[in-house]
């Protein structure tokens, strides 16, 4: 019996909201990362971008357990010698605070062309508001 290969064409994307308000950011993490993926779909196939829409609002009351608030450090560097930026988590959350979800699901994608495509299907925003009614999502209770 040959291994049934969806086609692109085939694929059925859903919209889900995610309200982070009051969640574990780890939590929320996981799940949108696992939606974006398609790995809650019997169709799933690892080289073929099967997953869904994810829209996580309310990003900025995302939780942090322990002491990550001060402890967690955001790193980037700029190429350059001695381009090395750090910044704790509570100074990550007061400039911009959707970079921490973000940060955390992106970690959690394959790291290929096709992980950058299904980052692409994730909107993050900090208020309840968002401007994809149009699509009909579904809200997601974790």
């Amino acid at each position: 019996m040959p291994t049934y290969i969806p086609k692109v064409d085939a694929i059925e994307r859903h919209w889900f909201v995610i309200d982070a308000s009051g969640q574990v950011l780890g939590k929320v993490a996981t799940k949108a990362a696992s939606l974006l993926t398609g790995k809650t779909k019997p169709i799933y196939t690892p080289f073929l971008d099967t997953g869904d829409h994810v829209v996580v609002i309310n990003a900025d009351a995302v939780v942090l357990t322990g002491k990550k608030e001060t402890d967690k450090v955001y790193r980037s560097h700029s190429g350059y010698l001695g381009g090395l930026k750090s910044r704790a988590a509570k100074d990550v959350r007061k400039e911009r605070p959707l970079k921490i979800v973000e940060e955390a699901i992106r970690g959690m994608l394959p790291k290929t062309k096709l992980g950058r495509a299904m980052f692409l299907k994730l909107k993050v925003y900090a208020g309840a508001k968002h401007p994809h009614q149009a699509q009909k999502p579904q809200p997601l209770n974790l």
